[in-house]
């Protein structure tokens, strides 16, 4: 009787989960086609040749940038607070591997090549679209650029840094991690998510799926998305899997599997060839929307987090790493989080080694910023607090992006002072 009852309950979040998912979905799907008649449609702006290192602010998964969804801005228009601001469309749902891959040529310009040995492991195209005209293309260590991630999109960043790294791009032999000058991790996806477990994937491997899950569903409908290739929706908005023939013309079913399971997750064994560069400025704003009353860990607020998140923070504070789980990953107070990840996941990178890092209580600690080191705040605040909506967040949203944005222009350079910009006056 009890395993029936919890089979009752399992099947009862999954519903709710779903149709919360697909209700906001068509929100946001709505929302960017209801705002395409007042999207000025004006051409994507590249590099003006000066000396002002680009922002470029990378999406999350199930994300977006300029040119899908109409007008709509993932970052909530945060783009326009700078002159120099870059909003790649990279996959929402591919690998971060090949994320990190479009990021490069997105910068650069040039035809996606998502590497001749991953491509055959994984069973897609070696080659992607095409950027006739980079948005950075004079993009190299004495022309680097900022990188803001939301969520999973500061892995992205990561891991394209050890690609610079490694020069890891066939043409192009000069590349250096000092490419990349400043990492701000927003809500970011550094250790992974207990999430994940929740949603259906298996602990045991990190690997394997539920049958019955919000990520098999989840699943299934990126497969039918995708096979059915419909143009005018994905003219909106795309997962990113074209280069693998998922489409009904190219026979695809069979590869589609394949694709999918190219979204997994697996923060321990990616970041323990991931590295904090010594020349590179990091910050991260970890956030949560959790309080400990009475020995337990509960959600702060019921208005202040989003319908979306609320029954996933509660579940998450209740989650326990099984007893075969690595000790570096049991060690962790995974209890805290913001409704989509753990709170210290966000801080720096801590597995399967811990990176250095500074908690900072006040900004004046952090001036000057230091190279090769993790700092941190956490805020009080859900995991799309700062994305999607800025009335949601109101004052905060501008505090966030003005100080980020600040920072990058005053406090992160490796020689001199950058020129000011137009529109930014000297305090």
């Amino acid at each position: 009787m009890g395993s029936l009852w919890i089979g009752v309950i399992g099947l009862w979040e999954l519903f709710l989960s779903t149709a919360v998912h697909l209700v906001f979905g068509l929100y946001i799907f709505s929302a960017g086609v209801a705002s395409i008649s007042r999207s000025s449609h004006r051409p994507a702006r590249t590099s003006d040749g000066g000396s002002i290192p680009p922002i470029v602010l990378v999406h999350g998964i199930f994300g977006f940038g300029k040119g899908r969804l109409g007008s709509l801005s993932y970052f909530g228009g945060a783009e326009k607070k700078d002159d120099r601001v870059l909003v790649p469309d990279l996959g929402s749902l591919t690998s971060v591997h090949d994320r990190a891959r479009e990021l490069f040529y997105y910068l650069k310009g040039g035809r996606v090549d998502f590497g001749e040995e991953h491509s055959r492991a994984c069973g897609h195209r070696r080659f992607g679209r095409v950027y006739e005209q980079g948005h950075y293309p004079e993009w190299d260590e004495h022309h680097p650029a900022h990188f803001v991630g939301h969520s999973a999109g500061v892995q992205v960043v990561r891991v394209l840094q050890k690609m610079l790294a490694d020069k890891a791009f066939e043409g192009y032999e000069s590349t250096s991690e000092d490419w990349v000058l400043s990492v701000t991790s927003l809500s970011g996806a550094l250790n992974g998510t207990t999430r994940t477990y929740m949603d259906g994937m298996m602990p045991e491997d990190w690997k394997s799926v539920k049958l019955v899950s919000l990520l098999q569903l989840c699943r299934l409908g990126c497969i039918v998305y995708e096979w059915l290739d419909l143009q005018w929706m994905k003219k909106y908005y795309s997962f990113g899997f074209d280069h693998f023939g998922m489409a009904w013309r190219e026979g695809g079913v069979g590869r589609s599997s394949t694709a999918c399971w190219a979204t997994s997750a697996r923060a321990l064994q990616l970041n323990a060839g991931l590295r904090t560069f010594p020349n590179t400025f990091y910050f991260s704003y970890a956030t949560k929307r959790t309080r400990k009353f009475l020995g337990l860990t509960l959600p702060s607020t019921v208005l202040g987090i989003h319908p979306l998140l609320f029954i996933r923070t509660l579940q998450m504070t209740q989650w326990r790493h099984p007893p075969a789980a690595p000790p570096p990953t049991r060690a962790i107070d995974w209890e805290d989080n913001d409704g989509a990840l753990n709170t210290l996941s966000m801080t720096h990178p801590r597995l399967p080694v811990e990176h250095p890092s500074h908690f900072v209580v006040d900004d004046s600690e952090c001036h000057p910023l230091q190279p090769g080191i993790w700092y941190y705040k956490i805020l009080e605040a859900d995991h799309i607090f700062f994305v999607l909506n800025r009335d949601r967040a109101g004052v905060q949203f501008d505090l966030m992006y003005d100080t980020i944005f600040q920072r990058c222009r005053k406090h992160a350079f490796r020689t001199a002072p950058p020129p000011t910009l137009p529109n930014h006056v000297p305090h």
